[in-house]
């Protein structure tokens, strides 16, 4: 092993950036979204870590995480308590990869080349990307959903503005979809100092309005004792643990986005302390305590109408009040908006503007992402709370929990934190690993594996504890098969 390159400076504090002089623009491997921030560029502070946890974690798919998991068969105490651990168990993967962001300003895609190379990280890159443009949609959709509401509280005319429905909905939902996308898109092109304010003012904002509407939700329901009743006890098909466990590693699933890109907002950190304590404190404790809300006002539609409501619009167009139907429809759409441009914008921009830095910026990322998204048809994701929860929540988590499992075994085990910020976007360099593709078979081999393994249950049936798991053999699985393929075949000079 060789020592760090004399291209870097390593501050007293651990942060590292550039030595002045050092000129990485004529590189096919930068472009200046994806260029490491310095030292004085870090600002990011506590609170809007905070903020940004609090935020992202007060959207629609986290109020109806509870309602899903007691239609599954969860009593509403065991809901939370799933929910709970999941988050505690994510924190440590989402910490882990908050580090190099930090340390050494750089976003997600470019700590990839680390460990899959300078070519290679568009493997784990592009993967990610997939699944954020799937939650772009169904954010995308929900937010349409709302306003689309709100449309229909103040004009009762609106359904049927535009004629018969289309595909299942009315034009003019599909209307609203088309222009909540565009909001999205306006901010994305503004850019990131405007997604720090947006989250800032959203996260305090929808946590008054939750509480407003727990409150009227108590009231109506004649106190809480009721709403508690329902649903106390396990009420599903089969045994507990039959539904708990896939049911925990689908709120691992929940975050499991997060827990790879956090570096491409860590990167604006101005102390490893400061990004630590504001996750830890926001993260469990928002998730827990907004999905609380969401099962006492979907335990407590069953009070009030005779049914049990887990979409919040739904509810929303039962109110009498059209000064109601307002206020909570624009603070799903607030919700939804601050959640969608920094939880599924952000990192897909850079992961494709890793793919193609001399084409493709921040913004034409962005843009791309929302194509995506709708091209993937959200509608059909959200159909059912089982199909949101146990499809699409625990099937893309064993991908990325083997993307994981690599960036994690690789940067703390193997390379010790230490990186050479400077041969990151260079494609004749360490991270290069010996060969014209600039890919690092090892870790690519690792997630392939991890994956196979995690998904494997979904289509043998003798496998499919292994699907239940998923997050967990994907990270595991692939862990050990890149640390054992680096040992054994390995070039250990990519490592300072």
């Amino acid at each position: 092993m060789h020592s760090v390159s004399a291209d870097q400076i390593e501050h007293p504090d651990g942060r590292v950036e550039l030595r002045p002089g050092v000129e990485l623009s004529g590189s096919s491997l930068h472009n200046h979204d994806l260029a490491p921030t310095t030292v004085a560029q870090r600002t990011w502070k506590t609170y809007n870590f905070a903020a940004l946890w609090i935020s992202m974690a007060h959207c629609i798919p986290t109020y109806m995480l509870a309602s899903g998991l007691i239609a599954a068969g969860l009593s509403w105490w065991q809901a939370l308590l799933t929910i709970l651990l999941g988050n505690l168990i994510v924190l440590v993967p989402i910490l882990l990869n908050s580090h190099p962001g930090t340390r050494y300003g750089i976003p997600f895609p470019v700590f990839a080349r680390a460990a899959y190379g300078v070519f290679g990280s568009n493997v784990p890159a592009v993967l990610r990307a997939v699944v954020a443009c799937g939650w772009f949609g169904i954010q995308c959709w929900i937010g349409g959903k709302a306003f689309h509401t709100f449309l229909q509280a103040m004009w009762p005319g609106w359904t049927t503005l535009l004629g018969a429905p289309m595909a299942g909905y009315a034009p003019t939902q599909w209307l609203s979809f088309a222009l909540f996308w565009g909001l999205n898109v306006f901010v994305i092109f503004r850019g990131m100092e405007l997604v720090r304010k947006l989250e800032d003012w959203a996260a305090p904002f929808v946590l008054v309005m939750t509480i407003a509407l727990v409150v009227w939700a108590v009231d109506r329901a004649h106190g809480i004792g009721p709403i508690l009743a329902q649903n106390a006890h396990f009420h599903g098909h089969g045994s507990f643990l039959s539904v708990f466990v896939p049911s925990l590693t689908a709120m691992v699933g929940f975050w499991a986005t997060l827990s790879l890109n956090m570096p491409d907002f860590t990167r604006f950190g101005r102390s490893q302390r400061e990004q630590m304590v504001g996750q830890v404190v926001a993260l469990p404790t928002t998730m827990t305590a907004f999905a609380a809300m969401g099962v006492l006002i979907t335990s407590a539609s069953q009070v009030i109408y005779g049914t049990q409501i887990w979409d919040p619009m739904d509810l929303a167009a039962r109110f009498d009040s059209r000064a109601m139907v307002a206020v909570s429809t624009f603070t799903v759409v607030v919700a939804t908006l601050a959640v969608n441009i920094a939880a599924n914008v952000v990192s897909p921009a850079n992961d494709f503007a890793n793919a193609f830095p001399k084409w493709i910026n921040f913004r034409r990322g962005g843009l791309l992402t929302g194509l995506v998204g709708v091209a993937m048809c959200p509608w059909k994701l959200l159909a059912d709370p089982s199909g949101y929860i146990f499809r699409w929540l625990l099937g893309y988590s064993g991908g990325l929990g083997a993307i994981a499992g690599v960036l994690i075994a690789d940067y703390w085990l193997l390379k010790k934190t230490q990186l050479d910020l400077a041969a990151l976007y260079r494609p004749d360099g360490r991270y290069a690993y010996g060969n014209r593709l600039g890919t690092n078979w090892i870790a690519v081999v690792a997630t392939a594996l991890g994956c196979a393994l995690a998904w494997a249950g979904a289509f043998v049936p003798a496998l499919h504890p292994l699907y239940d798991y998923a997050w967990f053999v994907g990270a595991f699985v692939a862990a050990g098969t890149y640390l054992a393929g680096m040992k054994l075949f390995g070039d250990r000079s990519d490592t300072p």
